[in-house]
C-alpha cells in the first residue's frame, strides 16, 4: 500500500526536488549579487514589468539615474559609466528574475496537480505554508534592498543579509523535507535516538555557522584576516573586543566574526566525524547507512573551500571560491536534514 502511495506521489515529489535545485541556484545568485556589489543597482520593485531589463538606451539611462541617487553610487561608484552600471544591474536582475521563474515553476504545476487530483488533503496545508514562506522570502528581500536605498549606507546591513539568507534556507529545508515525506518509505526511517540527538545539535550549530557565514559575506570580513591557520599571525587575535561591548563585537567586529566562524567550522567538523563513527552501527541495508559518508565528505570539502577563500582574499573576495563555499555549505545543511529525517523513527 505504501509503495502504491509513493508511486502516486512521485510527480509531486519530483516537482518539489526541482524546487530544491532552483532554490539552491537562487541562493547562489544572491551570493554573487552581494559579492559583486549589485544588490542596490535596481532601485524599483516592478513585479511584472521588472521581468524585462531596460529595452533601450533611454530606459537604461533612467535606471542609471535612479542608482545615482543613492549613497552607494555617490560614495563608492561615482566613477561608473553606463556600461559599468549594466554589469552590476545584470546580477540583481537575474536574481530577481530567477525568483519570478521559481514562482511560475511552483504555481503552474500546483494548479495542474490540483486539477488532476495529484494533491490529496494531507498536502494542502504544507503547500499553503510553502507558498507563504516563498512570499515571505520575497518580501524580506525587497525590505532588505529598500533599507539600502538612502544617502548613508553603501550596502545593506549584514544582519539584514543574514535574515534574508537564513529565511531562504528555511524555505529550502522545508521543501526538501516535504519532498522526502512523499518519496521515502517508512521502513527507511530508523529509531536511533542517540544519533538523532547529535544530528539535531549539528543542525543547530550549523545554522549558527551559516549566520556567521552571512556576516562574513556581508562585511567582507575575509579581507580583515586572509591568513590560515592563524589569524593575522595570532591564534587568538587582538582587537576582537575593542568596542567594550562583547555583544556588539561578536556581531559587528569583522575579526571577532571571523574568529567565531572559524571556531564553529572546527567544532562542526569534529562533531560530524563523531556522528559518522556512531552511524557505522546502523543496519547496512538502510538508506541512512548508504549516505552516512555524505556529511563527512561535505564538511571536509567545506573547510577546504573556506581556507582557499581566505587565502585568496587579498584585495577582494574571490567569487568562485566564495560561491563554491556557500554552495557546499547548503549541501552540508541538506545532508544533515536528510540524515535527521532518516533517524527520527519511533521505537
Amino acid at each position: 500500500m505504501e509503495a502504491v502511495q509513493i508511486k502516486k506521489n512521485r510527480p509531486v515529489a519530483i516537482w518539489l526536488y526541482i524546487g530544491v535545485g532552483m532554490l539552491i541556484v537562487q541562493v547562489l545568485l544572491g551570493g554573487i549579487t552581494r559579492l559583486t556589489g549589485s544588490g542596490l543597482s535596481i532601485t524599483e520593485w516592478q513585479p511584472l514589468l521588472g521581468a524585462f531589463p531596460p529595452m533601450n538606451e533611454e530606459a537604461w539611462q533612467r535606471a542609471f539615474d535612479g542608482y545615482k541617487q543613492i549613497a552607494q553610487y555617490k560614495l563608492v561608484n561615482s566613477h561608473f559609466t553606463l556600461a559599468d552600471f549594466k554589469q552590476i544591474y545584470f546580477w540583481e536582475w537575474f536574481h530577481r528574475d530567477w525568483a519570478r521563474l521559481m514562482g511560475v515553476v511552483f504555481l503552474i504545476p500546483f494548479i495542474v496537480f490540483i486539477a488532476k487530483k495529484k494533491i490529496d488533503q494531507s498536502m494542502i496545508n504544507p503547500m499553503l505554508i510553502l507558498f507563504l514562506l516563498g512570499g515571505l522570502q520575497g518580501a524580506i528581500g525587497w525590505i532588505m534592498v529598500v533599507s539600502g536605498l538612502n544617502n548613508e549606507d553603501i550596502r545593506v546591513s549584514h544582519i539584514r543579509l543574514a535574515i534574508h539568507f537564513i529565511s531562504a534556507l528555511v524555505l529550502l529545508c522545508y521543501v526538501f523535507w516535504f519532498a522526502m515525506r512523499l518519496s521515502v518509505r517508512q521502513q527507511q526511517i530508523l529509531h536511533v535516538p542517540e544519533l538523532r540527538k547529535l544530528n539535531g545539535w549539528l543542525l543547530g550549530i550549523l545554522v549558527l555557522q551559516l549566520i556567521y557565514g552571512a556576516f562574513m559575506a556581508g562585511m567582507h570580513a575575509a579581507l580583515n584576516a586572509s591568513t590560515w591557520p592563524d589569524i593575522n599571525g595570532a591564534w587568538v587575535p587582538t582587537g576582537m573586543f575593542s568596542s567594550g561591548n562583547i555583544f556588539h563585537d561578536i556581531i559587528h567586529n569583522p575579526i571577532a566574526v571571523q574568529f567565531i566562524h572559524r571556531g564553529l567550522a572546527y567544532l562542526i567538523t569534529v562533531l560530524v566525524v563523531i556522528w559518522w563513527m556512531k552511524s557505522a552501527h546502523v543496519p547496512a541495508h538502510t538508506q541512512l547507512h548508504a549516505i552516512r559518508y555524505l556529511p563527512l565528505l561535505l564538511v571536509l570539502l567545506q573547510v577546504l573551500l573556506g581556507v582557499l577563500t581566505l587565502l585568496n582574499s587579498q584585495t577582494y573576495i574571490p567569487i568562485t571560491y566564495a560561491i563554491l563555499h556557500q554552495g557546499v555549505g547548503m549541501l552540508l545543511l541538506l545532508s544533515l536534514v536528510w540524515t535527521y529525517f532518516l533517524s527520527r523513527g519511533k521505537a
